[in-house]
């Protein structure tokens, strides 16, 4: 097979075929070719990297560096450096009833968006004052 340019046709058997001549050519542990690498860029463009890596036995965050590095991909974008937090709608606040019965009397409280604890310290606080 020649190794020249790379043809626009070349598909992911083709490339690993190219691969494997190639490991079992190649002199101890050399570097793979540019044009081998060249030649995994182009089907992991079409066939996506992950696919492509597996398949040709390839690092895969190597193969994502490189095409990034050709402007194959977008790099990664950068984490945002300001995040806003908003807070929630009324309708989807917590809403409480709560029933409490003594010797004294009962007490019902009804509320929303309150946390429970809350809730909880105030039925207290407001049980003690009847008793």
């Amino acid at each position: 097979m020649a190794r020249g340019g790379i043809s626009h046709s070349s598909n992911l058997d083709e490339v690993r075929t190219r691969f494997e001549q190639w490991r079992q050519v190649r002199p101890g542990r050399a570097r793979i070719p540019d044009e081998l690498w060249s030649a995994a860029m182009e089907v992991a463009h079409r066939d996506g990297v992950g696919r492509t890596a597996a398949a040709l036995h390839l690092d895969c965050s190597k193969l994502k560096r490189l095409m990034e590095e050709a402007g194959m991909i977008a790099e990664r974008p950068a984490p945002p450096a300001f995040v806003e937090l908003t807070t929630s709608d009324a309708t989807s606040l917590p809403e409480y009833t709560l029933e409490l019965e003594g010797r004294n009397g009962k007490l019902r409280i009804h509320c929303r968006g309150i946390a429970a604890a809350d809730l909880v310290s105030l039925s207290r606080a407001l049980w003690n004052v009847a008793a």
